[in-house]
């Protein structure tokens, strides 16, 4: 493939999700740099961002597709922009590289998951979470996909456990009136706290546990932890030093992390955004998305979608989060389960981990050789 090798970059700097979209902008930028580098200046990223209006997403996808000559797409942070975009890169016969953690019930041969999904994240962190903190949750979420998917399955997972869900509240994007919700929490008295909140709305909430726990003990992390699966470290400094101290949250990746992958890739971060700069898992997945895309399309001499996912099935690529290999059935990345908590110093303690995690988007439990073939309507 002698071509320039074109592929867009659609990422919504600002709006509730903006410090993420911002993050995985960078990781961006920094794989492209390096990519340029390494071949020659072929790669010709095309950035657009969609300012977290969902009509610009479709908007910003379509003139990547037509106009600008891209077929494979990274980007997006929420489920419901992905599902907006989702037809129109059917249409054109692309690729859309997803890397946030999302809900599951989705598997989309234009798709490559890079995030994971429940039993890569929600799944590992009720097995830890039960046998320490006991079987009664709260569950609050955004009230859009992610939050009611999410806490749909919570509830499955506690009935099943013998556990009882005390309750279950949802608040829009942006809405950070938490009161009502924090007051029933503390007249409820649960084992623990499932956060599927996000942005401002995740940060007012997590500000009224601190206050919550510093009046009644009962409520500090230490007995009764607020867990997420969608909180990183770019986030941290938005919810403020110190205040989330003690909560827990599931990822694939941590600035933290001690392998020699990592701190090879820290040292380039640091050289290129500075030493202060802490790594969260949008960088690093975006960071990874664009360097599996280009490396793949590079190997199969073709940017045609089906080329490139052999390519990503046939053998493990090493990236920052460990070898990445792609089902060829689910288009879903193994990936590693990590649980941290927060640390005075806005980073995470890692808690516990878990060698790479195969995907199960259907929770289906099931062999692949002999499981239906699924696909979602989008």
């Amino acid at each position: 493939m002698r071509d320039a090798i074109k592929i867009g970059i659609l990422y919504s700097t600002t709006g509730p999700y903006g410090s993420m979209g911002r993050d995985a902008w960078d990781g961006a930028v920094l794989a492209i740099e390096e990519l340029q580098h390494a071949y020659a200046g072929r790669i010709e990223p095309e950035f657009i961002d969609p300012n977290a209006n969902i009509p610009d997403y479709l908007d910003g996808a379509r003139r990547l597709l037509r106009d600008r000559g891209c077929r494979h797409i990274v980007g997006t942070i929420t489920s419901l922009a992905r599902k907006e975009v989702l037809p129109l890169v059917e249409k054109h016969d692309g690729l859309l590289w997803y890397m946030c953690p999302y809900e599951g019930f989705e598997a989309n041969e234009n798709v490559v998951y890079i995030g994971g999904c429940p039993n890569q994240h929600l799944l590992p962190v009720f097995d830890y979470l039960l046998p320490r903190y006991g079987n009664r949750p709260y569950l609050v979420g955004a009230n859009y996909v992610w939050g009611w998917e999410m806490n749909r399955l919570a509830r499955e997972l506690i009935g099943a456990a013998g556990g009882e869900v005390l309750g279950e509240r949802y608040l829009p994007f942006e809405e950070t009136a938490v009161e009502r919700i924090v007051a029933d929490i503390e007249q409820r008295r649960p084992s623990f706290i499932l956060n599927n909140l996000v942005g401002p709305s995740s940060y007012a909430f997590l500000a009224a546990i601190k206050a919550l726990g510093a009046r009644d003990p009962a409520f500090r992390p230490e007995n009764c932890p607020v867990v997420s699966c969608d909180l990183t470290e770019c986030e941290l400094s938005d919810i403020g030093t110190g205040v989330a101290t003690g909560q827990l949250c599931a990822a694939a990746y941590f600035d933290s992390l001690g392998t020699a992958e990592n701190l090879d890739f820290k040292q380039r971060v640091a050289a290129r955004f500075g030493a202060s700069r802490r790594i969260s898992s949008v960088f690093a997945c975006a960071y990874t998305s664009l360097k599996l895309c280009a490396d793949a399309i590079i190997a199969a001499g073709t940017d045609e979608p089906l080329a490139v996912r052999r390519i990503l099935s046939a053998a493990p690529a090493r990236t920052v989060l460990g070898p990445i290999l792609i089902d060829p059935e689910t288009h879903h990345a193994a990936l590693p389960f990590h649980l941290g908590r927060i640390n005075d110093d806005n980073g995470f303690e890692i808690l516990t981990s878990q060698a790479a995690i195969a995907a199960d988007p259907y929770l289906a439990g099931r062999h692949r050789r002999t499981s239906p073939q699924l696909r979602v309507v989008s």
